[in-house]
């Protein structure tokens, strides 16, 4: 199964369908093994502000200031809040393997 090679994006089913395939578990089990590690995830992020996956990456929130920012349509000035996004560090085998993507 090569569902990674369609394009970037990759849905939740598709992931889903991959993993219960790979590893001959119902769609069921699967979707309930994928949604737990996004839980885990999610909860490290919440609770302490990084996420570590080892072998892969690290996820971390990031925040942003509040800034002045301009409508690009009428060069108006306008506020943009602060805000919090998570930010992604891919892990040194991460970056090798993908050194070798030919695309």
């Amino acid at each position: 199964m090569a569902i990674l090679s369609k394009g970037v994006k990759l849905n939740k089913a598709e992931m889903i369908d991959h993993v219960a395939g790979k590893v001959a578990i119902s769609k069921t089990q699967a979707k309930t093994a994928i949604d737990e590690i996004f839980g885990v995830l999610e909860a490290d992020l919440k609770k302490t502000g990084r996420a570590a996956v080892a072998g892969f990456g690290t996820f971390s929130v990031k925040s942003r200031a509040a800034r002045t920012g301009r409508n690009p349509q009428t060069g108006e000035a306008l506020k943009i809040k602060a805000s919090k996004s998570v930010g992604f560090k891919a892990s040194p085998g991460l970056k090798e393997s993908v050194k070798k993507f030919k695309g």
